[in-house]
């Protein structure tokens, strides 16, 4: 059974930072990919970007890259999403989840952490 846990969600203001933390219990099963995603208020679920566990490829969505970076420890089984230049559209639960069968499909989720950003 694999767990995902989010954590750092919070709030900042317009321009402002934060730091999320997704750490990845698989038990005997092996990380192909991980990403993160995350859903607005009266919106679908959104890809924001995701990271191979291999190599540490990355991948974003349009509208955060050159401001959110994915890293992942491959010796803690962790993965962040460091998010700079925040704007108030940034505002979502943000989800962890984990590709543990390669077939570029995400596998399990995290719970979700709230971000809120303010001007």
């Amino acid at each position: 059974q694999v767990q995902l846990v989010e954590t750092g969600g919070g709030s900042a203001q317009v321009g402002g930072s934060l730091r999320l933390s997704c750490a990845a219990s698989t038990g005997t099963l092996r990380l192909y990919a991980m990403a993160w995603f995350r859903q607005a208020p009266g919106k679908e679920r959104e890809f924001v970007g995701s990271i191979s566990w291999g190599r540490g490829q990355t991948d974003y969505t349009d509208s955060v890259k050159g401001r959110f970076t994915v890293s992942r420890d491959k010796s803690k089984n962790t993965m962040d999403l460091q998010m700079n230049s925040l704007k108030s559209e940034d505002t979502a639960v943000y989800y962890c989840a984990a590709d543990v069968v390669d077939d570029e499909d995400w596998d399990y989720w995290g719970q979700g952490t709230q971000v809120t950003v303010t001007s």
